[in-house]
């Protein structure tokens, strides 16, 4: 990994400090996850003077100074003094949690970017997705980095990355002195990670739209750490799309998982998923639907231009989430027991969809 990271980074040089003296770097979410992870693996280098921890609890990192606020609480700005870099990662993404507010991912994004400038911090880096880009028939594959941003809002945690992501080209607009770099993982995998598209392969079959062709590519986490930690010290700037190289077919997916398919009309697929969304059974819009029928594969050619190399194949973190999807059952990302999957995909949410049905007719005769 030395020739993504180790060697190659250059230190960020900030407006306070004189040339060449390492910088501090500060990582929002930094106790858990993603945060801190990349908090251990800056922590752990030389050529960076300190790591500050931002979060709402302390960690356990060793080698970081901790500071405990409420992200989005505009104080925030008071404890990024001589900060070079801040680092956001505290981004709830969590596909089940009904009291996830679309505005509480907003308004921590656009509080780290205000407070980062009224700092004086040179650089902020964020991080979205790749789904940004949008799932379409006419994608090229791969997608550049400076490919245009054709997702559409759905309400959902895409809405949030397509607002963050505006926030992000605004910012160097209205703070000169701020520079902004975002990146965009494809379908991120790893230890902790629960997705939409991770419970794809906790269903006891893979859903296929007639006439498709779905192109996969994974991110592992810890390539994305690593890529992360390439952009906090500088190594690489504006928009950055991280993953494996390559991407798999669906026959490559289906032939490594063991995994067999059901296969529906399009409009079916998502007419009914479309459904199950507005009637609160399923967490994911049915336009997420998209992501495993279209391809949206990225080229990382930024990251490969500074020298950063993905350390895991398609193949490899395939492997990985299906051990982490062992003994989990999903069912258009709604998680279900074990017998309810059995039933087969397309009648389980058949079944899932009556049950609600039902319900909502018992509720309204009771009102």
């Amino acid at each position: 990994m030395s020739s993504r990271a180790e060697g190659d980074a250059t230190p960020v040089r900030s407006r306070r400090s004189p040339r060449g003296e390492r910088p501090v770097v500060a990582v929002t979410g930094a106790a858990s996850g993603l945060g801190a992870a990349l908090a251990e693996r800056l922590a752990q280098r030389e050529d960076v003077a300190k790591v500050v921890g931002l979060d709402s609890r302390r960690g356990v990192v060793p080698g970081v100074t901790w500071r405990v606020l409420d992200i989005c609480d505009p104080a925030l700005a008071g404890r990024l003094g001589n900060v070079d870099t801040v680092v956001h990662l505290s981004v709830d993404t969590s596909v089940d949690a009904a009291d996830r507010t679309h505005s509480r991912n907003v308004r921590a994004a656009q509080t780290v970017l205000t407070a980062a400038a009224a700092a004086g911090v040179r650089r902020a880096v964020l991080c979205t997705s790749a789904m940004v880009y949008g799932a379409l028939a006419d994608n090229p594959v791969p997608l550049d980095d400076d490919a245009p941003l054709r997702a559409v809002p759905d309400g959902g945690l895409l809405s949030d990355w397509l607002e963050i992501e505006r926030l992000a080209r605004q910012a160097p607009l209205t703070h000169p002195g701020l520079q902004v770099t975002v990146l965009r993982p494809a379908t991120v995998v790893g230890p902790g990670v629960d997705s939409v598209l991770t419970r794809h392969f906790e269903a006891p079959r893979l859903l296929v739209v007639r006439d498709s062709r779905p192109c996969w590519q994974f991110c592992h986490v810890d390539d994305l750490v690593s890529a992360l930690e390439l952009a906090a010290l500088g190594g690489v700037s504006g928009d950055v799309t991280v993953g494996c190289e390559g991407w798999l077919g669906q026959d490559e997916v289906e032939l490594l998982s063991g995994m067999r398919r059901i296969e529906l009309p399009a409009a079916v697929a998502f007419g009914t998923a479309e459904r199950l969304y507005r009637l609160g059974v399923i967490p994911a819009p049915a336009s997420d639907l998209q992501y495993v029928v279209h391809p949206w594969v990225v080229s990382s050619r930024r990251l490969r231009e500074a020298g950063w190399l993905p350390t895991y194949d398609n193949t490899t973190v395939l492997g990985v989430l299906l051990e982490q999807a062992s003994g989990h059952h999903a069912v258009a990302a709604r998680r279900v027991g074990k017998r309810d999957a059995t039933i087969g995909a397309g009648a389980a949410v058949a079944v899932v969809g009556t049950a609600a049905l039902v319900r909502i007719a018992r509720r309204r005769r009771r009102g």
